[in-house]
């Protein structure tokens, strides 16, 4: 890598972390004046427990705000020409910030739409068919954790199959989102995890 590639690939990556720290579900909560989610349902930063708070509308608005951040810096890495596995590094910081925002002490959410942001960008078909796994399965059993495990596990076979370049870069987003849902694999085998039931509006 040359120096000048170097430097652009530090920027992408300061940005995309800075870019992933804002959080959407708390953006979203205080526009529509609804809780905050950190204290609210499942106390998770997300698309899917403002879902719970608030319902649908500011759910679609978390989402899109959090899949963007990630979409942002890797369209960035690509225009800019860097390597396939420097637009992952720049794709994880993005993640990264979202899981642990330097704006909130560090305590953020699952990365789930996030991802889902960079990796439309990074591998389109690994990313719609583990969306695909995604949506299927929450709609069976109605508990997202379920679903985004699944998707996770996935992941790194499908980018095998589909897009190998990718797939380190996913198989690193899969232990990510596997981590960040300890508290929800404990909650599974405590019988105790939230379901995707409708607001309390």
């Amino acid at each position: 890598m040359d120096t000048d590639s170097f430097i652009i690939t530090c920027v992408l990556t300061l940005f995309a972390y800075g870019l992933g720290s804002i959080s959407g579900a708390i953006s979203t909560c205080r526009f529509f004046s609804l809780t905050d989610p950190r204290t609210s349902g499942s106390k998770n930063p997300g698309a899917t427990n403002v879902y719970r708070i608030g319902g649908t509308t500011p759910a679609v608005i978390t989402l899109i705000i959090d899949s963007v951040k990630g979409a942002i810096p890797v369209c960035f890495a690509v225009a800019a020409g860097l390597p396939e596995l420097t637009q992952g590094i720049i794709a994880l910081a993005a993640i990264t910030g979202h899981m642990y925002p330097i704006y909130y002490h560090f305590k953020g959410g699952k990365g789930v739409a996030t991802t889902l942001g960079a990796g439309l960008v990074l591998s389109p078909l690994t990313t719609l068919f583990i969306t695909a796994c995604w949506i299927a399965v929450a709609r069976k059993v109605r508990i997202s954790s379920v679903a985004s495990l699944t998707a996770a596990v996935l992941a790194p076979l499908t980018a095998y199959l589909l897009d190998p370049s990718y797939t380190l870069v996913y198989s690193i987003l899969s232990v990510m989102i596997i981590f960040r849902h300890k508290d929800n694999i404990s909650g599974l085998l405590t019988q105790n995890e939230k379901r995707l039931d409708k607001p309390d509006l």
